[in-house]
């Protein structure tokens, strides 16, 4: 006589796995892994909230000066001390977060938009079109990005505007390059020669199909260039190309208080420090993102 067959439940371990699976469940669990990329991360969402919140986090004024208490050292009332004005240092970095921040992040996206959009007609399309881009960016890579900065700045004019412009402009052909190369790779897969035959517009297998696969490098290369944007745009402020003297701004802050070095050094200390730590913060997160993101790391 033939023994009854049980039914077997169809949701098994490896079902039960699968259902539990979501992406940034397996994203976030390697990022915990990444110890120093994970805590450059808390600090920079901290220094994004501080620069939203900036108007209601600093306890004086920015840009009113205090002549009784010029180049006061670190104290209770003021907790960075303050400048050659009396102005509280503290909420003057509290403030040129903002603008840090906000040049470093329409920069880089401007940059990025123009810069991948050409890398992917480069790539993709090829021929002449991909001559004239790329020999246009070999011309722009023949000048260190500084120095193409800031002659972008003294043809328009300093201020804080035109930095945005000009570090947009030398982030082009590096976004260009790096978007090209991870079109000419994604074009010869077997499911873009399927959506080709299946008669799919251009635009189609470009948006939906090649362009996914540069997402992650574009990401590594986003954290990593906001950070160079940054200190870019110091540079330049410190240089008087950039923001105004009264202006709270890092790279300013350090300019006008070079003078006072010797006799009050807190004044360029703190400035430099949340500089500092701020581009190696979008550094180390650039590097994190760049092993959890790759695809022969280990789970």
């Amino acid at each position: 006589m033939a023994m009854p067959q049980t039914e077997q439940n169809p949701t098994g371990p490896v079902q039960v796995e699968e259902a539990m699976y979501s992406p940034f469940r397996h994203f976030f669990r390697k990022w915990r892994k990444q110890t120093f990329a994970f805590f450059a991360g808390i600090f920079i969402i901290a220094l994004i909230l501080v620069a939203i919140f900036a108007p209601y986090l600093a306890p004086y004024d920015p840009y009113e000066p205090d002549y009784a208490n010029i180049l006061a050292g670190p104290s209770a009332d003021h907790l960075a001390g303050t400048d050659e004005y009396g102005r509280d240092i503290f909420s003057r970095l509290i403030e040129g977060s903002r603008i840090s921040l906000s040049v470093g992040f329409i920069s880089v996206f401007a940059g990025g938009v123009v810069g991948t959009i050409l890398g992917l007609l480069s790539g993709y399309f090829g021929g002449w079109l991909d001559r004239l881009i790329m020999r246009t960016s070999d011309i722009m890579f023949a000048f260190p990005d500084l120095l193409l900065a800031i002659a972008i700045v003294a043809i328009l004019g300093p201020g804080l505007t035109n930095i945005v412009i000009a570090l947009s402009v030398f982030s082009v052909p590096n976004f260009a390059r790096l978007v090209r190369g991870a079109t000419l790779e994604g074009k010869e897969a077997e499911y873009v020669e399927a959506a080709q035959s299946m008669g799919a517009s251009n635009s189609r297998i470009i948006f939906k199909h090649v362009f996914p696969s540069s997402i992650g490098s574009l990401l590594v290369f986003c954290s990593m260039r906001v950070g160079n944007a940054i200190l870019a745009a110091a540079t330049l402020s410190f240089l008087g190309l950039g923001a105004s003297p009264e202006t709270p701004d890092w790279g300013a802050m350090l300019s006008m208080g070079r003078d006072y070095l010797g006799s009050a050094s807190h004044v360029v200390l703190f400035p430099g420090l949340v500089l500092f730590l701020t581009v190696l913060a979008f550094n180390l997160i650039g590097d994190g993102l760049r092993d959890v993101l790759d695809p022969k790391t280990t789970n």
